[in-house]
């Protein structure tokens, strides 16, 4: 991987912890910046103090978004907005690859 792929994977990188926060801030209703939330920060807890009915509709939220099936038995999923990226990013990736090879064909 040279210098311009890795720039180019930490845009994408940070263009995907952001479509999360704004997620988060626009399911949930929290009356708070986007940006206020780190991407370490954690969601539950001592973190955002989001509960278990937060947890569903975040869950809900991710599929929806970005066709990412998340179950309860992958709670630690749902611990950051980082820890929710590296969930999904697999799939943006196959979904990017797909697009390009129907665009070569």
């Amino acid at each position: 991987m040279d210098i311009q792929e890795m720039r180019a994977e930490v845009e994408r990188r940070r263009a995907t912890c952001s479509r999360i926060k704004e997620m988060i801030v626009t399911r949930l209703d929290l009356t708070m910046d986007p940006e206020w939330i780190t991407d370490d920060q954690s969601l539950f807890g001592r973190g955002l103090e989001l509960d278990s009915l937060d947890f569903l509709e975040l869950a809900v939220g991710i599929e929806v978004e970005f066709g990412v099936a998340l179950y309860e038995s992958q709670i630690s999923v749902f611990g950051s907005v980082s820890t929710l990226a590296n969930s999904v990013e697999p799939e943006l990736r196959r979904s990017r690859r797909q697009a390009e090879l129907e665009l070569q064909a």
